[in-house]
């Protein structure tokens, strides 16, 4: 028995445009198969273990997205920890070890990133159950991937004597190398990726951390101490989480522990980290693409192709991957796709909205969809969930107009009460308070129009919010 830890507060910069810092690649469909998404595959991938309760560990503000996916994959939980801001692996590893010892407890955990693909879930069990037995004596188990190719974007992990008939003691992590270095380590044979997958017991983490970086150990002991559950999350507060150092498990512990065993995983693995490994991963045809969407070709060769919103073609190209959003259109040659994060910060930089958000944003109640904007006017098409609603709110600089698409919409405004329907419509003037509910079985969808002179979602005054967001 062990209990899982899931990091999912990854930021997938490298899978831009459908990668966005509030719907990153780890809630989304990546490995073509129709399984759900990345976070989804790994929980459904302990499945035929005997484990206790998943401990999520995701930040902020992003956990509406991993309760929605959680429960339509039905695997509600109350053991998800959020962090204010991303600090790496051994910080979060440290929360989520605390909070399975918070009552006395010391489980063995076993680590994943919600972003990874593992085809051959047989081999993956074998490896976790090896991993467990080295774990219950002690040790720090990390688990190396058998190369595939040399690669240059995953780091190393140099090999040394067996440990029992299924561990190899570390002899030393190595960055991310070149091409020549990739090709001698691979053909070495004492070398294996490092998955970032590890499994310990709780309290060996934690005190191989107090003795190695005491200072995050510290600062992460004083933000859980300061943390309020609230039924569905555990909010650690940003005032202290803030003071703990960023920094990777890797860094902080197992590349300094004299307790680490390395356990060799050869499952297919892939961190579907950047365009080049999502074409690896994927099925191609004949001429070597791998087309999602509408896609016609011609005389094209080896290109990853995905169309979300409307045709693609290619003619005579070769080596491409080519993304279309609703947004944003990537083309970059597969061989560079590791620059996209450039592409990204500057983005960021320039506080462009395609570095946060798809037009379709996801919200608790459900979500919405920007259909058209202007500079004194947004409409927006918004999807209600049967039972849910948005926050009691108004809004200071922007009236709205909404016209019921389907289903049936409780609309409060001011001390006016109504049920509108499929076909009728009704008027928000600027600075009133108003509330929007679906009473119905059915999704509520409608038309949202918005006119003023700011648009941004920052202009909402919260009073009454069921979900608990700032501003209430």
């Amino acid at each position: 028995m062990f209990t899982p830890v899931i990091l999912a507060g990854g930021s997938g910069s490298r899978l831009w445009p459908l990668s966005r810092q509030g719907f990153p690649k780890q809630f989304l469909a990546l490995d073509g198969q129709g399984r759900g998404s990345m976070f989804q595959c790994a929980l459904a991938r302990l499945d035929g273990l005997e484990h206790a309760m998943p401990l999520v560990v995701s930040n902020e503000q992003h956990r509406f997205v991993v309760a929605e996916q959680l429960r339509l994959a039905g695997r509600v939980s109350d053991k998800i920890i959020l962090e204010p801001m991303a600090r790496n692996t051994a910080p979060a590893i440290a929360l989520a070890a605390l909070a399975a010892t918070r009552n006395g407890g010391d489980p063995v955990m076993l680590v994943l990133a919600a972003d990874h693909l593992i085809p051959d879930e047989q081999a993956f069990h074998a490896a976790v159950m090896s991993a467990l037995a080295h774990a219950t004596d002690g040790r720090l188990v990390t688990f190396g991937i058998k190369p595939m190719h040399p690669e240059t974007g995953f780091g190393y992990i140099q090999c040394g004597e067996a440990v029992g008939d299924t561990g190899r003691l570390i002899v030393a992590f190595k960055e991310k190398p070149s091409l020549v270095l990739a090709q001698e380590y691979v053909a070495s044979g004492q070398y294996l990726w490092n998955s970032g997958m590890f499994m310990f017991r709780a309290s060996k983490y934690l005190s191989e951390l107090q003795r190695l970086r005491p200072d995050i150990l510290e600062a992460c002991r004083s933000a859980f101490n300061h943390a309020e559950h609230d039924g569905h999350f555990l909010h650690v507060p940003a005032e202290h989480f803030a003071l703990c150092d960023d920094e990777s498990v890797d860094y902080a512990v197992m590349e300094h522990t004299d307790a680490g065993v390395m356990v060799p995983l050869d499952a297919g693995w892939n961190d579907l980290g950047s365009w080049a490994a999502i074409w690896d991963a994927n099925e191609h045809n004949a001429d070597g693409n791998s087309h999602q969407g509408d896609v016609m070709s011609v005389e094209s060769r080896n290109n990853l192709v995905q169309a979300h919103h409307r045709l693609v073609a290619t003619v005579g190209v070769e080596d491409l991957v080519i993304v279309e959003t609703k947004d944003a259109v990537l083309v970059a040659h597969r061989d560079k796709c590791q620059q996209v994060k450039q592409i990204v910060q500057r983005l960021q930089v320039e506080q462009r909205d395609e570095f946060i958000n798809h037009p379709l944003v996801s919200r608790p109640w459900g979500h919405y969809d920007t259909v058209d904007r202007g500079e004194r006017y947004q409409v927006k098409r918004i999807t209600v969930l049967p039972g849910e609603s948005l926050s009691l709110q108004l809004h200071y600089h922007r009236a709205e107009h909404w016209i019921v698409v389907s289903g049936t919409a409780k609309v409060v405004c001011g001390d006016k009460e109504m049920i509108l329907s499929e076909n009728q419509s009704t008027y928000i003037p600027l600075g009133i308070k108003h509330s929007l509910s679906n009473p119905g079985k059915m999704p509520l969808e409608l038309i949202e129009v918005q006119s003023g002179a700011y648009l941004g979602e920052d202009d909402i005054v919260r009073f009454e919010d069921r979900y608990g967001r700032a501003g209430t």
